[in-house]
């Protein structure tokens, strides 16, 4: 019996150990393989780098890099292992007949004596990196740290792994887009998305045509606060753009992090900056009309004129622009919302259908994309256009962005065309993450952080094979209403680490409450950077909260262990002074009485949220919630089962 029982506790005391172990590993994007192991590795200033090739040495000094950015120092690197290699970082490049055969997979064994980053390529091996450095504590006390034993295998779901960010509507500097390029480095994204060019300003050098920059980049104000029909200007002049050295700065700092930068050139429609440089680029369509570089948001008529003297002007943008991204395989041409009344009144384009044996105006915006599509071909790349591009029939080898739903994805996958799958309820991080009362203004809708993980880029229409023309998905950013970096920072993130593990990790792997409880991690990681994220509600808190007797009981989880709650009852907003949360605690509610709770999440680095609401209403009740007619198209989806059940 008592050998029974000493067994019994020697099982409780190995799973404690190695649950204790599982839990601080939290990594972001979920590992395809995570095998915790007995022990821990004692990192410290003696600790080496063992790196004895060009790309282990680059990233020997990222590695550096990073200690003495966030840890005040470094560490030495070796080029040969020692014998009796002990308390080293070891870069180790694989075969193609190993565990990791593709580019971007990578292993990760951490022992007692040893940390290993194996893989085949550089990306790999930056990728493992990566995991390792999210193993270390956000502090490094006294040039110590234990990391815990493990055996890591991982590989990424999807070749495509993408984010976008629009800086036409307001212009982003050189500094935020690298920072937002390392941001998308640290989670394993391979693509950046860059919407350099719309309506509202024209943001890349073109020698060529200096105008494209000296007006096209220029607005004297924007729409002032949520679009309506009747212009009111806010009288802040927006202008910017990026010399051609900045882009290859730009182009280059990319790289070095195994991202891949797309340009986007938009045509035929939403040109109006290049049709205010060069007004001769929409004759014959229309004549002595007055182009403006537009200040308030939507879609517009003004659009490229198929003309020769546009194909060229084109021609010439785009070899200047392709010469700036070398080795990037995609050119982004936009091809999205085109409005097609111009050409509907103008004899040229009516002509040219005659000519060109097109039956609708759709078929001349693909003559528009396939003419484009055979210039940029014959130029080694390939192009990518908004689903928009199906109308009237694709261009040959194109890339469909399928943005509004899955339907022009499924279309394009079944019809045997690569495909990004960036749609609009999932994938837009424009779209607001909470109640409109109080979240910072937005375009609207609602996208949370639990639909963006919810998201299968694999739409359940297509068989295996066609599903194999999906090559990932993408998050896109629009700044209408983003005016600043800090904006952007806090519409990206975290929802930007939930899209991180939708194009990562393995399918069957997912887990909302287990990412969730890797967050806390993360967030002390992007304190430390300086990313203004926007910190989670408290679990538990709904927009509307049900009590079935008089008593309503509020139970509430900070979204980080160190975070405090505050709250109050009577309708101020909760500030540190308030009450704060400790426990869980009851409402008394009248009958027919509704009360509102309003809450706050303080971090530990002292930043504080937006306010969380809730009311709160006893059943049964007289009267349903009454939601304005404004508020329901935007909070409809915040509401969710809640809403549905008292409305």
């Amino acid at each position: 019996m008592l050998k029974l029982i000493s067994i019994l506790v020697i099982v409780i005391v190995l799973a404690f150990g190695i649950s204790a172990q599982t839990s601080a590993i939290n990594i972001v994007p979920r590992p395809k393989s995570i095998k915790p192991l007995n022990g821990t590795f004692e990192f410290n200033f003696k600790t080496k780098i063992v790196a004895n090739d060009e790309g282990s040495r680059k990233l020997a000094g990222y590695l550096n890099d990073y200690l003495l950015k966030f840890h005040g120092f470094k560490i030495e690197y070796v080029g040969n292992p020692p014998k009796n290699l002990k308390n080293a970082i070891v870069f180790e490049r694989l075969s193609a007949q190993g565990n990791t055969p593709s580019e971007e997979d990578y292993s990760l064994y951490v022992t007692k004596d040893t940390i290993k980053i194996g893989a085949r390529g550089d990306a790999g091996m930056f990728y493992g990196l990566q995991s390792f450095l999210q193993l270390l504590p956000a502090k490094i006390e006294k040039g110590k740290a234990k990391i815990p034993a493990v055996e890591i295998l991982d590989q990424p779901r999807f070749k495509y792994r993408g984010m976008h960010l629009d800086v036409s509507r307001h212009f982003m500097p050189v500094e935020f887009v690298k920072k937002y390029i390392d941001l998308l480095s640290q989670y394993k994204f391979n693509q950046f998305h860059w919407h350099l060019t719309d309506d509202q300003g024209w943001r890349i050098e073109i020698k060529k045509y200096p105008k494209l920059t000296e007006i096209g980049s220029k607005r004297k104000e924007s729409q002032f606060g949520p679009y309506t029909t009747t212009f009111r200007g806010d009288g802040i002049p927006i202008e910017g753009f990026y010399t051609q050295e900045q882009i290859k700065e730009v182009v280059a700092f990319a790289k070095s992090r195994h991202i891949n930068v797309i340009p986007e050139i938009e045509l035929p429609g939403h040109a109006s900056a290049a049709l205010a440089a060069y007004p001769e680029l929409g004759k014959g369509c229309k004549e002595n009309y007055d182009y403006k570089v537009q200040q308030t948001w939507g879609i517009f008529k003004e659009v490229f004129c198929p003309t020769d003297a546009t194909f060229k002007f084109l021609e010439d943008v785009l070899t200047e622009t392709i010469s700036l991204f070398p080795d990037s395989p995609y050119i982004h041409i936009g091809g999205d919302e085109v409005l097609k009344d111009f050409w509907k009144e103008s004899a040229f384009v009516q002509d040219l259908m005659k000519r060109e044996n097109l039956k609708d105006e759709h078929e001349v915006q693909s003559y528009f994309i396939r003419r484009m599509e055979k210039f940029i071909n014959s130029k080694g790349k390939k192009i990518i256009g908004w689903d928009e591009i199906l109308e009237g029939g694709l261009a040959p080898n194109a890339t469909v962005m399928s943005w509004r739903g899955e339907k022009g994805g499924i279309q394009a996958a079944k019809a045997k065309h690569d495909v990004i799958m960036t749609p609009t309820d999932y994938m837009y991080f424009d779209y607001g993450q909470g109640d409109p009362k109080f979240e910072p203004l937005n375009i609207g809708g609602f996208v949370s952080l639990e639909k963006v993980y919810s998201y299968n880029p694999i739409p359940k229409e297509l068989n295996a094979e066609e599903g194999k023309y999906i090559l990932g998905a993408q998050a896109n950013i629009w700044t209408e209403y983003l005016k600043t970096p800090e904006r952007v920072e806090y519409m990206m993130l975290p929802r930007m680490l939930a899209l991180s593990e939708v194009n990562w990790s393995p399918q069957e792997a997912k887990n909302f409450d287990d990412f969730k409880s890797r967050l806390p991690n993360q967030f002390t990681r992007l304190d430390a950077q300086k990313v203004n994220y926007r910190i989670p509600a408290p679990d538990g808190l709904q927009n509307i909260l049900l009590a079935d007797t008089d008593k309503a009981k509020i139970e509430l989880t900070s979204p980080m262990p160190t975070a405090k709650i505050f709250y109050t009852l009577d309708g101020s907003e909760p500030t540190e002074k308030s009450a704060e949360y400790t426990k869980p605690f009851e409402v008394t509610l009248a009958a027919n009485q509704t009360k509102e709770l309003k809450t706050v999440v303080m971090t530990a680095a002292g930043r504080k949220s937006v306010i969380f609401g809730a009311t709160i209403l006893r059943r049964p009740y007289l009267e349903p919630v009454k939601i304005s007619d404004q508020d329901k198209l935007v909070r409809f989806s915040y509401y969710k089962k809640s809403f549905t059940s008292v409305s």
